[in-house]
């Protein structure tokens, strides 16, 4: 099947050929968000009381279809990870509390330590001017010795730990993401961050020649649960909602061997992924050099890769204020509450869907546009975040470009 030159493009066209069919089973209905990136301001801006809910998705507009009853998937076994589809040894492993931290992307701080041992790593710009990306990690069923290096959250963060009942890591942020995530149900207990009072030895320095100091700061998830502990939450989550794995491949995907999200004009945060038949996993890159973890020397893998589409929209602070007040830049507020459309990459396939996210406490789940769960391969999952009018485009047989 040739690559379609956009998204939306195949959103369309499998809608109406599912309309002309009288069946849904692959169509991938419309986001629910429906605005899209709004424009940076260059005036000041009249804050606002920060709230503890994010605010409200847009009104949508008319689908093709309706959306379908969402099938929930089935509660995995007390021996069966939630966030990987993975078996363990013995269910008491999994009697733990899941860790989120902040890690850094910016050049200077490739390979970063711990994100191959991440059971997901979520991926996402940093701020309005959508040119750099960061990573949010959750560590679940792995411990790496080390993550990092920790930086600054952002207000994507007052979602992903709520996602996963997890407490999150990171070092600072802004004054208006500091002011959300104070009047938020995930503070006081699920936050450590030095803003917060947490430093040694939850957070140390790892002094490196030729490295700036915001770029020394590490954690670890057997730290962070040692805090989580000692506030009485280390503890097996429970969810209400839950991704699907399956070792079978769903039928409705095409080939892919490679992708890449080019997350800006340059080449330094260009997100690759090749798929390696061999191993059974997608080899991550940025702009063609292999992205290693630094604990082990070895390229950074996963079994699923996933493009979520979201509403991105700038928020009413300012994120970097560096320079003349014309190079300031806003905070973005990434929607992943609601519905929207997904791209699910496994075993050399890519496969349309949905993802939802009905309440706050929800984890992202992943379903088939007639609302049937869409498995993940058993593994950790990388999610490229990404905004609903994300154009791709095809870069020659089975390889696909997206270019935010």
């Amino acid at each position: 099947m040739r690559l379609h030159k956009s998204i939306s493009r195949l959103i369309l066209t499998l809608a109406l050929a599912i309309v002309a069919a009288g069946c849904a089973s692959t169509t991938t209905p419309q986001a629910t968000p429906t605005a899209t990136r709004t424009p940076a301001a260059t005036a000041t801006l009249t804050p606002v009381a920060p709230t503890a809910t994010p605010t409200e998705t847009p009104t949508p507009e008319p689908s093709l279809t309706p959306s379908p009853e969402i099938v929930a998937a089935t509660p995995p076994p007390p021996d069966v990870n939630p966030l990987t589809g993975l078996q363990v040894d013995d269910p008491a492993e999994l009697d733990k509390i899941p860790v989120a931290v902040k890690v850094s992307n910016s050049p200077e701080t490739r390979p970063q330590s711990g994100l191959g041992a991440a059971d997901l790593v979520f991926e996402h710009y940093t701020e309005s001017a959508y040119s750099r990306t960061r990573f949010t990690g959750v560590f679940y069923g792995q411990n790496p010795e080390q993550v990092g290096s920790v930086r600054s959250g952002r207000l994507i963060d007052l979602e992903i730990p709520a996602m996963y009942h997890a407490i999150f890591g990171y070092s600072g942020s802004s004054a208006g993401v500091k002011e959300r995530i104070r009047n938020s149900d995930l503070f006081p207990d699920q936050i450590a961050a030095p803003d917060f009072g947490v430093g040694q030895p939850v957070f140390y320095r790892v002094p490196q020649q030729g490295k700036a100091f915001e770029h020394t700061l590490f954690t670890s998830p057997e730290r962070l649960r040692e805090l989580a502990e000692d506030r009485g939450l280390n503890e097996r989550p429970e969810y209400e909602t839950y991704m699907a794995f399956s070792e079978n491949v769903p039928s409705s995907g095409e080939p892919i061997e490679s992708l890449a999200v080019q997350y800006s004009s340059g080449e330094r945060f260009t997100a690759e992924w090749a798929y390696d038949e061999e191993q059974g996993t997608w080899l991550r890159s940025i702009s063609g050099t292999p992205h290693r973890d630094a604990l082990t020397g070895e390229q950074i893998t996963a079994s699923n890769v996933i493009l979520v589409f979201a509403n991105h929209v700038n928020d009413n602070f300012w994120e970097e204020m560096h320079g003349p007040q014309s190079n300031w830049l806003l905070s973005i507020q990434i929607q992943v509450w609601g519905e929207g459309s997904a791209l699910v990459f496994r075993d050399g396939q890519m496969i349309p869907g949905m993802w939802h996210r009905k309440e706050r406490d929800h984890m992202l789940t992943f379903t088939h546009g007639d609302g049937i769960p869409l498995p993940l391969k058993p593994g950790n999952s990388w999610i490229q975040l990404v905004p609903i009018d994300t154009p791709s485009e095809s870069a020659g047989d089975e390889a696909i470009v997206f270019n935010p």
